[in-house]
């Protein structure tokens, strides 16, 4: 007697994930894959040849279902060699790479090719960025379904000829500054020839659904707009947070390191972490700036510090003069790697001066670390407005028009932030209010799972 085939357990998906060539894209797809791995599903992560070998190592218990696939970057005339990553090129450049990303279309399309020929290998899914309109055109070509995977709900709320809702709340409107470079951004066509804008338009017009890094969770107050604004259904995937036990983990495996020793003398919740990315391009000014203003503030500091613009290394110029001789006693600054996670898991860490990147954000919260921000570009600022309305912290003082700011700017977030006190009690309140989010495993895994079967619930309905 043959059982029911509606008993027998569904055969795992073939996934394709294609991040862009930036880490804060890359490592968030890493992350989606190995959870979809776990789960059993078989998923090919595609990048370029430097960039996979940049990756963490794939958890042991995923990598047997993972194929980490390699496109060999496209030479362009006036790239260095080596530049794959965003990380690896110079502002001036960064329309040259775009050229080179464009040109990773054809060696994709041949990727797939291959991959449909066989029906065994014939991908079920491709999950890409919203940039990458060759990406959806290849999915279209071979009738497979493509997810976009968007940006944060905040960002596509601040764009322009959004439609009004009743659930959005009062709060700063985006200031001249970023509304002028975020439009110099997105519509500058430069070497590559086409606008990010176009990308985003072109891959949202080609795609069958939409994913996105959030929840209503995280952002009730912006995510139900996203489906008006995109004009496709819309999968939410959760925020695919690190967890705090790998955290903790790599908090004692780095227990040796210089930075995880200066926390080990310092008191509990009295050091503020500074770390701004490491493609934020600060000016020197800036830096200095920043300096002084924690000078000014009197906390203690772990300052993760990037070579500004304009630095050709280490030297006297990168900070102010004398810097280091009158805050030794007070803050650690560093210019090399240090292990981010362990240092937000620390027990002596009290607050996070952050450019608002979503991963340090979703990083520092997944330990309720409150707030200071400093937002320089993308979604960094609609980040920023949005944890500002959420009590978290607060943003330094800007010129709304040039977005300078000075040291006492800095001083006084810091201090107010940092420094025992109502305003300190609630920005902590709200810190750990959104920990219980970012936290929240069974949260996140219940949304992983929610998309696995819609992913599943589309593939069934083409395919009758």
């Amino acid at each position: 007697m043959n059982a029911d085939a509606s008993s027998s357990p569904p055969q795992p998906l073939r996934i394709v994930v294609v991040p862009f060539l930036a880490f804060g894209h890359l490592l968030p797809y890493l992350e989606l894959t190995e959870r979809l791995a776990l789960r059993g599903h078989r998923v090919s992560y595609v990048s370029t040849p430097r960039n996979l070998a940049r990756l963490p190592p794939v958890r042991p218990a995923a990598a047997p279902r993972v194929d980490l696939v390699e496109l060999q970057f496209p030479r362009v005339d006036g790239l260095p060699d080596g530049a794959e990553s965003t990380h690896d090129v110079p502002d001036e450049d960064r329309e040259l790479h775009w050229k080179a990303f464009d040109g990773l279309a054809a060696p994709f399309a041949e990727f797939m090719a291959a991959a449909c020929a066989d029906e065994a290998t014939r991908p079920h899914w491709i999950v890409g960025d919203s940039f990458h309109h060759w990406a959806a055109a290849t999915a279209l070509e071979h009738k497979v379904p493509f997810a976009v995977l968007l940006p944060t709900a905040a960002l596509l709320a601040s764009l322009p000829g959004r439609p009004p809702s009743e659930t959005a709340e009062p709060g700063p409107e985006q200031p001249r500054y970023e509304r002028d470079g975020t439009a110099q951004v997105i519509t500058n066509h430069g070497a590559s020839a086409m606008s990010t804008i176009e990308r985003c338009i072109l891959t949202q017009e080609r795609c069958t659904v939409a994913a996105i890094r959030s929840c209503v969770e995280w952002e009730p107050e912006t995510f139900p707009l996203v489906p008006t604004v995109i004009g496709k259904p819309v999968l939410p995937l959760g925020l695919l947070p690190p967890s705090p036990e790998g955290a903790r983990r790599a908090a004692s495996e780095n227990r040796e390191h210089a930075t995880v020793r200066w926390l080990d003398a310092q008191p509990p919740k009295s050091v503020l972490y500074v770390a701004l990315g490491s493609e934020v391009p600060l000016s020197g000014k800036q830096v200095h700036e920043i300096a002084t203003g924690l000078e000014l503030a009197g906390t203690n500091f772990l300052w993760a510090l990037r070579k500004p613009r304009g630095a050709s290394d280490l030297d006297a110029d990168m900070l102010p003069p004398g810097f280091q001789d009158r805050t030794h006693a007070q803050g650690l600054v560093t210019t090399g790697w240090v292990p981010q996670m362990s240092i937000l898991a620390h027990g002596a860490l009290g607050g996070f001066l952050t450019h608002c990147g979503r991963n340090s954000l979703i990083e520092s919260l997944l330990f309720g670390h409150p707030l200071v921000m400093l937002p320089i570009f993308g979604d960094q600022g609609p980040n920023a407005r949005q944890m500002e309305r959420k009590k978290v912290g607060l943003q330094v003082a800007r010129n709304e028009n040039d977005g300078a700011f000075d040291r006492h700017d800095v001083s006084s977030a810091v201090q107010a932030v940092m420094l025992e006190g109502e305003t300190r009690t609630a920005f902590v309140a709200g810190a750990a209010k959104m920990q219980e989010v970012v936290a929240n495993t069974d949260l996140h895994d219940g949304y992983i799972d929610k998309f696995v079967e819609q992913l599943r619930s589309y593939t069934a309905a083409s395919a009758n």
